[in-house]
């Protein structure tokens, strides 16, 4: 959320919720956020006065309601396409990474340390394969169709990651780099690289979850 705000050049204060302290179960964050899920945006001069959540959904609002400049193709399977490629990392891999899915392995199940991981790296890596193939699907449509080889625009590219949440983590692409997933890292780095996702590194972040 804060790379897409960070794109938008929109101000915005910051409010950490420190989810290893278990902030997100603070009365006080539940009072606005009823699930305990973060992100979540509030918009001053909303009437209703709800906090948005969900990355996805803030950051279409914010393309709806700031629109330039804009993070997804004006054609509409352009757009299904890039949605497609944020949903295999925002419902394939990163649910996996959630702190309470994680937690929930320990105790009540029982995992330890060691057997967690191995759960956790086997679903991160089959979801990584999927999204390079189909960065690989998209890149042969253009190459038959005499297009260019980049899959999508700069700005675009950007889109399908920090929708997913996925920069937040910073290192997990690059962790998995023996996967043979260039398409995937080179998109990465070309993110890692824009002042925006700089910016939203939670080193920039005071307290940041």
């Amino acid at each position: 959320m804060r790379i897409a705000l960070n794109l938008k050049g929109l101000s915005y204060e910051y409010v950490a919720v420190h989810l290893a302290r278990r902030e997100q179960h603070d009365p006080a964050y539940r009072s606005v956020s009823p699930d305990s899920l973060v992100p979540g945006l509030d918009v001053a001069g909303d009437p209703d006065h709800a906090l948005l959540i969900q990355s996805t959904a803030i950051i279409e609002y914010l393309d709806e309601t700031h629109p330039k400049p804009p993070l997804l193709p004006r054609d509409p399977p352009g757009r299904a396409r890039v949605r497609a490629l944020a949903q295999t990392i925002a419902c394939e891999i990163h649910p996996i990474s959630n702190l309470r899915v994680l937690k929930y392995l320990a105790d009540p199940r029982g995992l330890d340390d060691g057997r967690r991981a191995e759960w956790y790296n086997h679903w991160v890596r089959e979801g990584l394969r999927h999204y390079e193939r189909r960065l690989q699907l998209l890149a042969e449509e253009r190459a038959r169709a005499g297009l260019p080889p980049s899959v999508y625009s700069p700005m675009v590219t950007r889109l399908h990651w920090l929708t997913a949440a996925w920069f937040p983590s910073w290192s997990t692409a690059s962790a998995y780099d023996d996967l043979n997933i260039p398409l995937t890292l080179a998109i990465f780095e070309r993110c890692r690289a824009l002042d925006a996702f700089q910016r939203a590194h939670p080193s920039r972040c005071p307290d940041a979850e």
